[in-house]
This record gives structure tokens, sequence and C-alpha cells, in this order.
């Protein structure tokens, strides 16, 4: 993914380090999950209470995205961005310190804050940094970040609290995060090239086009999460396998998922309409393979790695769709895309509680199905962008800077 990135030394430190902050917000967020019963003894509350430093975690950054984005629309990207890690790196020191659980609360409250930011601005500060034709494996690379936090960052801060207390994983996740804010105020450009070009609005914007690509997301994440809620469940109820075995089959999912997020930067980059139909296609025959097939344990194995491969592959190409289509500030666009996919997890979890109280667990992946499908159909809906060629690259070969992309060539014909 990065040897079309070669010769532009810091930028792909500064994007590597953007990476690894992707990393650092989606432990940050999740692994409490891992953590429940250490910090449940250790502060005297009950297990319940400790899901909700999740719980409100997630809220506070589906209902702060568009509001802080928008305020900090005028702050240039560099101290932003350093601004929001040194918030990282002070909420998780103080969440490590915190020695009651108000103040733990009121500690990741603080860091939910900085992540609803985060994500609405690292995609065009990622993206500005590099040429367009390259847009989506630069953005594949923040995302492979972000998609390490639940298959290594929660394990690890898992196994970490085992060995030395739950503030010890805190603290560990408090000096990643230092790493990478002194590694961005090294390697980030000074410019403002985010605020500018290609990553500060859209290429070729559409009101229609950008709103068709959130139905997309909240759709396709639906399906998903309507399974993947209760992947424990299907596993042992539907598949009759060992619950032994879940933990093997969803790091098999995880890997997937990374090798989906690498193939999707590339296909993105090459045709975005195709990037976003292939993996929404795979997405409704893996559902549909795990409704038909589920009670034989290959098939419902196989089918539930390939959904990891479906999403990762999906992730960036949606994210390039976006900076793409974006009727406006890239920010504003991205930051609504960030809250479409946190839709998408509670619409797709709650349709998948409910399937699972009034039917059976088998038919999460029929719930999933429906809303794949509806999904896939607005993908295919959704028009080709018209967008110019663009000006040769230094470093890109010169076939591939020079002609227009394949999404852009469909246009024309159409």
């Amino acid at each position: 993914m990065l040897t079309e990135l070669e010769g532009r030394g810091r930028s792909v430190v500064a994007l590597l380090a953007l990476a690894v902050a992707a990393f650092c917000y989606v432990t940050a967020e999740t692994v409490p999950v891992g953590l429940l019963t250490e910090i449940a003894t250790d502060l005297d509350v009950a297990e319940s209470r400790v899901g909700l430093l999740v719980t409100v975690y997630a809220v506070t950054v589906v209902l702060a995205t568009l509001p802080l984005v928008r305020a900090a629309a005028r702050v240039p990207r560099r101290p932003l961005v350093l601004a929001l890690m040194a918030v990282l790196v002070v909420s998780t020191v103080l969440s490590a310190l915190a020695p009651g659980y108000g103040l733990l609360l009121a500690a990741r409250v603080l860091g939910a804050l900085s992540q609803a930011v985060f994500w609405g601005v690292v995609a065009p500060v990622a993206a500005g940094m590099f040429p367009v034709q390259v847009r989506g494996r630069v953005l594949a690379v923040v995302f492979t970040g972000g998609s390490l936090g639940p298959m290594l960052g929660v394990p690890a801060g898992t196994w970490l609290s085992q060995v030395a207390g739950w503030r010890a994983t805190f603290v560990a996740l408090a000096a990643l995060s230092l790493v990478a804010f002194v590694t961005l105020a090294a390697a980030l450009p000074t410019t403002d090239d985010a605020a500018h070009g290609h990553a500060g609005r859209g290429t070729s914007p559409s009101r229609r086009h950008y709103a068709m690509v959130l139905a997309t997301t909240v759709l396709a994440v639906g399906g998903f999460f309507a399974v993947f809620t209760f992947t424990a469940t299907f596993v042992v109820l539907v598949a009759g396998m060992s619950a032994a075995l879940l933990g093997p089959l969803l790091l098999a999912r995880g890997l997937a998922d990374f090798g989906g997020i690498a193939a999707g930067g590339v296909l993105t980059d090459r045709n975005q309409r195709l990037a976003v139909i292939l993996p929404a296609a795979l997405l409704v025959v893996t559902l549909a393979g795990m409704f038909v097939l589920g009670t034989h344990p290959v098939a419902a194995g196989t089918a539930i790695v390939l959904t990891g491969l479906a999403m990762g592959a999906i992730t960036p190409a949606l994210s390039n769709r976006v900076m793409e289509v974006a009727p406006g500030s890239t920010d504003t666009a991205s930051a609504g895309s960030s809250v479409a996919y946190n839709v998408g997890v509670a619409v797709g979890s709650s349709l998948g509680g409910l399937t699972l109280t009034y039917a059976d667990a088998r038919s999460t992946a029929l719930t999933g199905l429906v809303l794949a499908a509806a999904a896939l159909v607005v993908a295919l809906a959704t028009p080709a962008t018209r967008r110019p060629p663009a000006p040769p690259v230094p470093g890109l070969p010169a076939r591939a800077a020079a002609e227009p992309s394949t999404d852009a060539t469909e246009a024309t014909r159409g």
C-alpha cells in the first residue's frame, strides 16, 4: 500500500502516525470491554456500569461529531490534530489515575469529544498530504490503524490488565498516544493542504450522491452489525461450534478485515463505484450463506470470515466516495459519514437484538441480509462521478497519473 507513496518520506511518516492515532482512538473506545471485571472489582461498581463506559463514549461521539467539526472548521489542521492528540493523551492518563467511577467516566467523555473531531478531519488531513490518484490507498492506511484496534489493541489491553492491572492498560495506551503526538508534531506538514484542493472540497460535489453514499453506509454497516453483534450466539446455537473456537474465528475475521482494507484502498483508486458495489455484493452473499447454510460449521465459519473481508474493503471505498461527492467541506462530509457509520451500528445491533428476541439466532443473518441487500441496491443506483483527468504526479507511472480514473471514464461514457 505504501509503495505508491515513496518519495514523500515526511508525509508517509505523518500518515503512519495518523494510523497509530486511529488505532489508539479505537482501542480507547472499546478496551473497557476486556477490562469489565478488573475495573468493577477495583472501583466497587457493577459490571453493567463499567459497560456504560463504552456506551456513553459512543453516544458522545455520535452527538458531538457534527457540531464540533463545524465549530473547528476554521482552525488550521496541524494545530487542531496536535490538540486532539494532546487531549487523547490527557484523557487516557486521567483514566489511569481516576480514583473513582465518576472521574473515570468524565475522562472517557473527554476522550470521546476528541475522537468526535478526529474522525471528522483525519481523512482530509491524510489525503491532503498526497495526490488524489492515491487517495484511496492513503485512506486505507489510516483505516488499517483503526481496524487493528479491536483485533490487537483490545486483546493486548485485556492481557496487560490481567498481568499488571487495568490502569496499566491505560498507561500503555497513553504512552502510545504520546508517541503518535510527538511524531505528528515532527512530521505533519506546516502548510494546511487539507483545507485546499481535492482534500478540502468534494472533487465532484453532489448533494444527492452524498446522501446516497450515507444511505449505503448506514445500511451496509447495519446489515453487518445485525449479525456481528451476536456472533457468539450464532456460532454456538446455530452452527453448533464450540465456544472455544470463537476467539480464533474472530481473529480470522479481523485478519480478513485487514486484507479487505488493503484491497479496497487499491480498488477505490481505480474505480470508486465498483469499489463500493463489490464488497456490498460480497456482504449480501455471505449473509445469505449464513442464513441458508448456517447450521454447517465450515460454511458458517467461512461466511463469518468473509464478512470481515467485505466490511474491510467497503470502509476506504465509502470514505473515498464521500470525499469525491462531498457537497461542501470534506471535514463536514467526513463527519457526516462517521455519524452514519455509528447510526448503522445502532440500527443493526438493535434490529439484530429484536430478531433474536422474537425469532431466533439464525434469523439475525436474514435481518442483516435485508439491510445489506438494500445497501447494494443504493450503491448500484449511485452513478459514477465526473472528474476531469488530474495532472501528472511525480513518482506515479505516467499513464496512471495522466489518465482519468475508471470511475470518471464510466461516467463520461454513460
